[in-house]
C-alpha cells in the first residue's frame, strides 16, 4: 500500500477539494481518511454511507468522588488551570479545563480524586463510492487531536491494508495532527496558494515533512489570482528541488460543486477540473515509480 496525504501549511487552500477530485482520478483500489478532526469535511464532498461510529477515548482526566471527598479545597488551591469547582459545597472537575496533569490525585489528603478515561471525540468508518472513508470528531474544546489522528489512521490500516493506496486529506498548519497525519507517509502533496501567508507557511510545513523523509510535491490552487507570486513559489520550488506538478486556475465550478457535493472532476469540462486531471496523471507517475522502488 502506498500513502498519500495532501496536507497545507495553512487553511482554506482547497486540500479537501483537491482530496475529493484525486480519489476520483486515481486508479486502484483505495481507502481514505480525513485527518482534519478538529474541522473536518472530506464527507461533504464524498457522500458516504455510515457503517458505524466508536468512541475515541483521549487523555484520562481527573473525577472527584463526592462520597469520599472532604470538602478541603486542596485540589482547587493546586490546580493551575482552574479546573475545579465548587457548587453548594460540592468540589467538582470541569472536564474542559482539565488538562489530566493529576496534580489533584497527589495533594488530595482523602484520596477522593481519581483519573478516569473520558470521551473526547468519535471515529466513522463509513462507504463510499470510491472505497472507505474513515473520518472523525472531537469533541468542542477537547484536545488530544494528535492523537485522534493516529487512531483514525490505525482504523484505516487495520480494516483496509490491502488496498494499493491510502489517501487522506490531512490538516492545515504545522502542529501535532500535521506531526501525526504525515508519519509514516510515502508521498506528500502540498496544496498552496499565491499570496504571503501561502509561501510563508509553505516553507514552515516543507521544514516539518523533511524531518520524516516523504516524497514532497506542490500544487498552486487559484494560481492565475496573483501571477507574482505563483512565480515566487515557483522559483522556491525549484531551489528546494521540489516538484512542482500541478497548478489549478480560479474557477466557480468549484463552489458550485462544493455546494452540490460531488469532487469538481464530476464535470470534466471545467478549467479546475482539467488541471487536476493533469496534476493526477503526473501524480499516478509518482505513485508507479514508488511502488517498482518496492
Amino acid at each position: 500500500m502506498i500513502r498519500l496525504a495532501v496536507i497545507s501549511g495553512k487553511g482554506g487552500t482547497g486540500k479537501t477539494m483537491v482530496t475529493a477530485a484525486l480519489s476520483h482520478l486515481l486508479d486502484g483500489s483505495m481507502v481514505l481518511a480525513d485527518c482534519d478532526v478538529d474541522a473536518a469535511n472530506l464527507e461533504l464532498l464524498m457522500s458516504p454511507r455510515l457503517i458505524r461510529t466508536d468512541p475515541f477515548m483521549g487523555m484520562k482526566s481527573a473525577v472527584i468522588d463526592p462520597s469520599i471527598c472532604v470538602p478541603c479545597g486542596e485540589c482547587k488551591v493546586h490546580c493551575r488551570f482552574d479546573a475545579v469547582d465548587v457548587q453548594d459545597g460540592s468540589y467538582q472537575i470541569n472536564p474542559l479545563r482539565c488538562e489530566g496533569c493529576a496534580v489533584c490525585t497527589y495533594v488530595c489528603p482523602a484520596a477522593a480524586v481519581s483519573m478516569q478515561p473520558r470521551q473526547t471525540g468519535e471515529i466513522m468508518y463509513s462507504e463510499s463510492a470510491r472505497g472507505h472513508l474513515v473520518h472523525a470528531r472531537l469533541v468542542p474544546g477537547a484536545g488530544n487531536s494528535g492523537l485522534l489522528v493516529h487512531a483514525v489512521k490505525k482504523t484505516a490500516m487495520e480494516h483496509d491494508q490491502d488496498c494499493d493506496l491510502f489517501l487522506i486529506d490531512g490538516p492545515p498548519g504545522t502542529g501535532c495532527p500535521l506531526i501525526s497525519t504525515i508519519s509514516g507517509m510515502d508521498i506528500v502533496l502540498i496544496v498552496t496558494e499565491p499570496s504571503i501567508s501561502g509561501l510563508h507557511d509553505l516553507k514552515r510545513v516543507v521544514a516539518v515533512c523533511r524531518q520524516f523523509r516523504p516524497r514532497i510535491l506542490v500544487a498552486i490552487n487559484r494560481f492565475d489570482l496573483e501571477l507574482s507570486f505563483t512565480e515566487r513559489i515557483q522559483c522556491w520550488c525549484d531551489e528546494e528541488k521540489i516538484p512542482m506538478i500541478g497548478q489549478i486556475p480560479f474557477d466557480p465550478a468549484v463552489i458550485e460543486s462544493v455546494r452540490r457535493g460531488v469532487p469538481v472532476t464530476d464535470s470534466s469540462a471545467t478549467p479546475a477540473a482539467q488541471a487536476i486531471q493533469i496534476l493526477a496523471a503526473i501524480l499516478e507517475q509518482e505513485l508507479i515509480v514508488l511502488g517498482k522502488k518496492w
